[in-house]
């Protein structure tokens, strides 16, 4: 996501683009049915982010210019969830442009939101921190807790997300090995708290394989965290949006090993999930993870480009599936399901 749509808000790039060519035709959606929606579930929606507290699942996506939650009881009626603007900088007296990929966690009894914003200085985005006490993240006052980075070490860097294990808490992101560095590669370090780094970063991946450097620069960026049984996962999206080949790669790893070291990681040679352009899906990645309403099923949240040639802009929209897993423990995320088919809503709905 280092592009065009990484250096204008979403709404002027698309203002850009309808200026350079015409309108991609819209894919045809079928209605949804009472026990079944369809993709895309928003028009629009880079970089999607779900999680779920109690009943509620709070929704995210990268918008450019601000930072806003959807809320709904049913991931399935995302499209008509309440829409709520929680944070903007420039109104909070922040400098800052270019917001990407919100993340919202819920840590030691507190909201906190990670995003990647340029500040206007120091060779570009970093990831900053927002605080809310309130039970509803909706309401209340969101806290600017600053910028997050290794003390000395404070290089570009997005797609901040949070992994727990062992009874400790780390920061993963994408980020650049030296100051004017085009790769992008992952990175782990320990946090002493939501808004703080301790200790030196370790670089768990970077792009190695042909299918990991489709496009320029390249790219390992959007690490997610998946637990299933005895193992931890990151699924991290590689090769450059401009791409069709944007795609989803995997690391693998003990539920009790030590995630800072790099020995404790196994890197899968082939991606996890790759593009399906019968179905109108190029470029699937930047991807979060929720489980149905009864809990019974694991489900993947994406976006994807309806198109060829769409890129790192507004075409992107976010779509859902449910996945299974291998009888090695690995999750299985098949194809992206092409758009306009009816599927049924996570069970519990």
């Amino acid at each position: 996501m280092f592009a065009l749509s990484r250096l204008l808000p979403l709404s002027l790039l698309a203002l850009t683009l309808a200026c350079q060519k015409s309108a991609p035709a819209q894919p045809t959606v079928a209605p949804p049915t009472n026990t079944t929606f369809t993709n895309p579930l928003l028009p629009a929606g880079p970089d999607p982010w779900v999680i779920r507290r109690g009943d509620t699942y709070y929704y995210m996506h990268t918008t450019g210019n601000n930072l806003v939650i959807r809320k709904t009881a049913k991931m399935s009626e995302l499209g008509s969830a309440v829409s709520t603007v929680v944070w903007t900088p420039q109104q909070a007296s922040v400098t800052q442009r270019d917001i990407w990929a919100p993340e919202l966690h819920f840590l030691d009894g507190k909201w906190y939101i990670y995003y990647s914003a340029d500040p206007l200085c120091c060779d570009g985005h970093r990831i900053n921190v927002l605080e809310n006490a309130n039970a509803d993240p909706t309401t209340g006052a969101w806290v600017d807790k600053g910028r997050i980075a290794v003390p000395g070490n404070d290089l570009w860097a997005i797609d901040g997300t949070v992994l727990e294990q062992n009874g400790k808490r780390y920061l993963l992101w994408s980020g650049h090995e030296v100051a004017n560095s085009q790769v992008q590669r992952l990175y782990i370090a320990e946090m002493s708290n939501p808004w703080t780094l301790i200790g030196p970063r370790v670089e768990l991946s970077s792009p190695q394989y042909s299918w990991e450097r489709n496009g320029s620069p390249a790219v390992n960026e959007g690490p997610e965290v998946l637990k299933h049984g005895d193992k931890t996962f990151i699924v991290y999206s590689a090769s450059h949006c401009s791409t069709d080949d944007y795609a989803l790669g995997l690391l693998t790893a003990s539920a009790t090993a030590d995630p800072l070291k790099l020995t404790s990681w196994t890197k899968s040679a082939t991606p996890v999930f790759v593009k399906n352009p019968a179905g109108q899906a190029y470029g699937p990645g930047h991807n979060a993870f929720f489980q149905s309403k009864d809990g019974t099923e694991d489900w993947i949240i994406y976006h994807a480009n309806p198109q060829t040639g769409q890129g790192c802009g507004d075409n992107r929209s976010p779509r859902m599936q449910k996945f299974t897993w291998n009888a090695d423990g690995t999750p299985n995320f098949g194809s992206p399901v092409a758009v306009g088919t009816a599927l049924p809503k996570p069970a519990g709905e």
